[in-house]
């Protein structure tokens, strides 16, 4: 049995000020970080999985208008949402991951299913829906994921798009406290037991069918038992690209290098290629580590060997 378990959640990276963010808006915030964490932090306390940790914690963020995954997902600029998640296991290495995905209230739950009711990893689009009926998922109608604060921000990206004549789409956390970004969750349970997930509405505007990192294994999500599980948030193209969650992953296999050392690597290459966002990530001895090269980050940990749990929100913190 490990005594060293733990979790660390966020809520998306990217430009967030103290002078942008009001007192009342961020008490909200904290409120909700300590929420997701402490149903998944119980979990893993009473000896529950890490996959069930995660689960729980983005549940409560999914549930939330105030994070750009399930109920608060952003709007396409064809006035639709498109939700992407992902989960993956550290001892089997299994995963599922759903995208394109319109009408399904828990996209976390859609991912998990895949990975334990199906022989594939990732699901798209109406076939994903049509599995989703098939196990009996909560489907729920597109007026459910409408919010004010949502489509009023697609409005106004849109009328800056008249004016400006150029395509915009808007990142997580990009210079406005309205834009709240994409979940994700790490945890080690007592069994010593990884896993991570990660569930995104994507950027505001987006077209195409524009598929981020999120729903892919080894860009947005990664766990092993061997070294670590990670879940990152930001720029998803740039994740991709470098195919962060495995290569923090694969610096410790292959380098050598603690969760920390590895982590904050990964974000300088990311910062090389003029990429931004975060990363949370836990290793198997329960080490957590949160580094990002943005202003802020919603984020929280909290693990066996913490008096309480952390809740933070800027970088400074």
């Amino acid at each position: 049995m490990n005594n060293n378990f733990g979790i660390a959640i966020h809520g998306g990276a990217g430009t967030i000020l103290r002078e942008k963010l009001s007192p009342k808006l961020e008490q909200q915030f904290r409120a909700a970080l300590t929420l997701s964490i402490s149903n998944g932090y119980k979990i893993l306390q009473d000896g529950g999985s890490s996959l069930d940790a995660v689960q729980a914690a983005i549940i409560v963020m999914e549930n939330s208008e105030l994070f750009n995954a399930g109920k608060g997902a952003v709007f396409t600029h064809d006035e639709t949402n498109e939700m992407d998640s992902s989960i993956m296991c550290g001892k089997t290495l299994a995963c599922g991951c759903g995208t394109l995905l319109k009408h399904i209230k828990n996209p976390i739950i859609f991912a998990r299913t895949v990975m334990e009711k199906s022989e594939h990893v990732l699901l798209a689009s109406d076939g994903a829906e049509q599995f989703a009926k098939l196990h009996n998922l909560e489907i729920v109608e597109p007026k459910y994921f409408h919010t004010k604060r949502r489509w009023f921000q697609l409005q106004v990206v849109k009328e800056n798009e008249k004016e400006t004549e150029t395509t915009r789409t808007i990142l997580d956390h990009d210079g406005d406290n309205s834009k709240h970004g994409t979940v994700g969750a790490v945890a080690l349970d007592k069994d010593g037991n990884l896993a991570a997930a990660t569930s995104s509405g994507g950027m505001t505007n987006k077209r195409f069918n524009r598929i981020g990192d999120t729903p892919m294994i080894g860009a947005g999500t990664y766990a092993d038992n061997a070294t670590c599980a990670v879940s990152t948030t930001g720029h998803g193209e740039y994740f991709m690209r470098l195919v962060t969650a495995k290569d923090i992953s694969d610096m410790m296999s292959y380098k050598n290098l603690d969760l920390i050392d590895a982590s904050k690597e990964a974000i300088s290459k990311l910062s090389a290629i003029d990429g931004s966002g975060g990363v949370i990530a836990i290793d198997k001895d329960g080490n957590i580590a949160m580094p990002m090269n943005t202003p802020g980050m919603y984020r929280a940990s909290f693990s066996a060997n913490d008096k309480e749990l952390s809740v933070k929100i800027f970088v400074e913190e």
